[in-house]
């Protein structure tokens, strides 16, 4: 009896052991920072209300908007945990201080009207659903709240568009020494702002005009970089 016990008791050591080991924290789990290049590309559109005349009518706009690719760099910081052996959750704040490389418009209708248009910085707080991949790895998914500042040189003192909409992210990390690692993202954001009023007086016959502008972008990128896991 002493015996079977023994037995029983051996087992359940080992069924234990090997459970807790299942579940050992992974390597990725906690506080992380990191830094990375991006290459950026930014597809603007304009919404154009029409201009409205006074004694004359509304008239549509016409436009032409270029794209802005260009390279920049992201920080973010972050915390990850673990919910089961094969999934974590964690939660994210991402930061792009620089601009981007200026891109041309022009509206023929709006007395030829010629200038360009930038980032001025963008931003991103995510939730980020995770896997392991082995014990160095891990693939994450990125979904979250993000907003871009637009500036634009069109009519004299540069007009500021505040963008916000929802983004999407897939990525990899995999540890190269330590708390030390490598990581590559793809991301996409769709963004809107509010409709700005514009009006003004023409020189010629005293005519008051007025439209609105809604400035909308879809933006993609391609991030490598690296990573600290404290």
């Amino acid at each position: 009896m002493k015996y079977k016990l023994s037995v029983y008791c051996l087992c359940a050591l080992a069924c234990s052991s090997l459970i807790t080991s299942s579940f050992a924290q992974s390597k990725f789990e906690g506080f992380y920072g990191q830094m990375g290049l991006v290459y950026e590309s930014i597809r603007p559109n304009l919404n154009y209300s029409g201009i409205t005349i006074s004694g004359v009518g509304t008239l549509p706009i016409s436009y032409s908007i270029g794209n802005s690719n260009s390279w920049n760099g992201v920080a973010t910081i972050g915390y990850l945990g673990s919910i089961s052996e094969h999934f974590m959750l964690g939660i994210g704040a991402e930061y792009e201080p620089f601009m981007s490389k200026s891109a041309s418009f022009i509206a023929p209708t709006l007395n030829s009207l010629n200038g360009s248009w930038y980032k001025q910085s963008s931003y991103n707080i995510f939730i980020s659903p995770a896997t392991p991949i082995g014990t160095d790895g891990l693939l994450y998914g990125k979904i979250g709240y993000a907003g871009q500042t637009l500036k634009d040189s069109g009519s004299g003192a540069p007009n500021t568009f505040n963008l916000v909409g929802y983004s999407l992210g897939l990525g990899y990390r995999q540890i190269l020494s330590g708390g030390l690692y490598a990581y590559g993202e793809i991301n996409y954001a769709n963004l809107s702002a509010s409709a700005v009023p514009f009006s003004g007086i023409y020189a010629a016959g005293g005519r008051a005009w007025s439209y609105t502008n809604t400035v909308s972008t879809n933006t993609s990128n391609a991030v490598l970089g690296i990573g600290y896991k404290f």
